[in-house]
């Protein structure tokens, strides 16, 4: 667990991370929406970047709006343990970190009666 200030924050994140179903995306302004920090998609990124490892948080389902895994040398190589999680739950991902966005999107509250209020703050 993150201690200070941003300890609140992650904890949100994280809890809505761990309701993204196996097999669903997300990207990280659906997640900072989610728990009603709008406009605040680099900020989650930040949270998940704290996340323990290894972890029962699937961060690995997050990704940017583009619908791409961003493929960079200061991931230190979680782009491309990311990118290995995601194919083992069948969801394509192109070399290039590239992946169909629209058609594994998660849609929360649409079939798995998530309701929002339980990681709002």
């Amino acid at each position: 667990m993150t201690h200070g200030a941003g300890a609140g924050f992650d904890q949100r994140v994280w809890q809505a991370v761990a309701l993204i179903p196996r097999s669903q995306l997300a990207t990280y302004g659906q997640i900072a929406e989610l728990i009603g920090a709008w406009g605040c998609a680099r900020q989650v990124g930040w949270a998940l970047r704290r996340l323990p490892l290894p972890s029962a948080v699937p961060w690995h389902r997050v990704v940017n709006a583009r619908g791409c895994i961003a493929m960079t040398p200061s991931r230190e190589g979680s782009d491309w343990i990311q990118r290995e999680l995601l194919l083992a739950e069948g969801i394509p991902v192109d070399p290039a970190g590239r992946l169909p966005l629209a058609r594994y999107r998660w849609r929360p509250g649409a079939s798995c009666g998530v309701a929002i209020a339980d990681v709002a703050p």
